[in-house]
């Protein structure tokens, strides 16, 4: 057996710390402006109770000296070509230092009946990259989140859970292929109802309608983003 040489056995052990360093999140900075992109979760997510008001709170109380700013920009109905659409106005045009970019529900729901409604695989891909992309060139970072849940039933028993596990896969793509940060909140609600849905509803849970969020859904997307952004 060969041994390998100290000095490099001290190279390997020291690069462990900086390899875990590099997925955390940059400080937040004085004059932070985060917008956050999205459909009707997100439209709701500005009320009192919603996710971004939350967040907002949150960052507002932990780092009272940065004036940290932030915008919801969530449309109902919205899918990822929608988000295409209204990036310059609803985004770029505000000059934002971080865009959390939470989609997905309504391009796999809205082709339940009619596919033609949803976003093919390969547009909601194509989407998001471009998104990303115009987001980056702007000077912003990215954080990309998974598609939550279409019904809250447990071990995949939703109709549309194998199709929802599909463009959260996409998404979890983009995100690496584009040095964004994810944020897999698809994964904190299956595991989270995995544990606290014992009688297997399909909502109640984390949503109010199999889709929009409870105050109990609300919370669990803001921790898990704001987890994702400030560490």
């Amino acid at each position: 057996m060969r041994f390998a040489h100290p000095v490099v056995l001290a190279g390997l052990f020291c690069a462990a710390p900086f390899a875990a360093a590099a997925d955390a999140p940059p400080p937040l900075k004085k004059g932070e402006k985060i917008v956050f992109l999205g459909d009707s979760i997100t439209q709701a997510g500005v009320g009192p109770k919603g996710y971004v008001t939350v967040i907002k709170g949150a960052l507002h109380e932990a780092h009272k000296d940065l004036g940290i700013e932030v915008i919801g920009a969530g449309i109902s109905g919205n899918k990822v070509p929608d988000l295409q659409r209204r990036l310059e106005r609803d985004v770029l045009a505000k000059k934002p230092t971080l865009v959390v970019i939470y989609i997905g529900i309504n391009d796999v729901w809205h082709g339940e009946k009619d596919p033609a409604r949803g976003t093919p695989k390969d547009k909601f891909e194509a989407g998001l990259k471009e998104i990303i992309g115009k987001i980056k060139d702007g000077g912003a970072r990215v954080v990309l989140c998974t598609p939550t849940v279409i019904g809250e039933k447990k071990a995949g028993a939703n109709k549309l859970d194998a199709q929802l596990d599909e463009y959260a896969d996409v998404s979890r793509k983009v995100a690496k292929e584009t040095g964004s940060q994810l944020c897999d909140l698809r994964k904190a609600f299956v595991d989270h109802i995995a544990k606290n849905n014992s009688a297997d509803k399909d909502r109640g849970v984390l949503t109010t309608d199999t889709v929009h969020l409870n105050d109990a859904g609300n919370k669990l997307v803001a921790d898990t983003i704001r987890a994702t952004i400030d560490k």
